[in-house]
């Protein structure tokens, strides 16, 4: 192994230790043990303390103090109202260790059931990964447009939608064919690139998986480390309602880098 290779396994092991441990944050996506789907009736759900109701774009909750509810730190004693932002990371209410998310997508309001003792968090031994190879890193174009795009994307939920911002466009060349995908915005001048390749759903996730780039140079240029490709977090469980890629985001070769399917 030349030093460049070695800087190159050095720097990824690093970067993939962090990514396990940020997934092994106590109220982390792997804690999720519940999805429920709200309507206009007072209802309780799977052992949570006091009702929970959609009403409008808000979820009403009513518990007394003995429930042990709590929103920004103070005890729920009556009814509360919460309001969660489409496509956002939803409103964290506290139930004891537990927090329940409380989250909108498109009109649909529910509840996500984040637990530090659920069993996925309890079993999660590391995410599988091609071996790091610096042919996997390219450099790309961006292309932005003139101003950003709201798509319309389905989603791992059947009849619910998402709708990200895209920025442009990222070319590069893979495997000796010319490659084009949508870049959606991310972390101030990031891109992320959500696409499906010729390993979905056979040594990696079916949903895709998604890459987020440094911020293009000046020229347009963008790095892009194929052997940092993430898993989305439905590929970890089934109570996440993540997007699926843009359409046309097909990536013509087998991109065997970056994670594998989890076992």
């Amino acid at each position: 192994m030349t030093a460049v290779e070695e800087d190159l396994a050095g720097s990824w092991a690093a970067w993939h230790a962090e990514r396990e441990d940020t997934l092994r944050a106590p109220h982390g996506w792997l804690s999720l043990t519940g999805l429920h789907w709200l309507d206009g009736q007072a209802r309780t759900y799977a052992d949570l303390p006091g009702t929970w109701r959609a009403v409008g774009g808000a979820v009403e909750i009513t518990a007394t103090a003995g429930d042990g509810v709590s929103v920004d730190g103070e005890p729920v004693d009556g009814t509360v109202r919460v309001e969660p932002v489409d496509g956002k990371p939803g409103v964290l209410v506290a139930v004891g260790q537990r927090r329940v998310e409380v989250i909108r997508r498109e009109e649909h309001l529910g509840l996500r059931i984040r637990d530090p003792q659920g069993p996925t968090l309890a079993r999660f031994a590391g995410v599988p990964a091609f071996p790091v190879d610096a042919a996997w890193i390219v450099t790309g174009r961006f292309t932005p447009w003139d101003a950003p795009r709201r798509l319309d994307v389905d989603t791992v939920v059947d009849g619910l939608g998402f709708h990200p911002t895209a920025v442009g466009t990222v070319s590069f060349t893979l495997g000796g064919e010319e490659q084009e995908l949508i870049a959606l915005g991310g972390e101030g001048a990031e891109l992320r690139l959500h696409f499906r390749d010729g390993t979905s759903g056979h040594s990696t996730y079916g949903g895709g998986r998604v890459l987020r780039t440094d911020a293009p140079a000046d020229d347009g240029s963008v790095r892009i480390d194929l052997n940092r490709t993430l898993n989305l977090p439905c590929s970890f469980t089934a109570f996440a309602t993540c997007p699926l890629p843009p359409a046309g985001n097909l990536v013509t070769v087998p991109v065997e880098a970056g994670e594998k399917t989890p076992v």
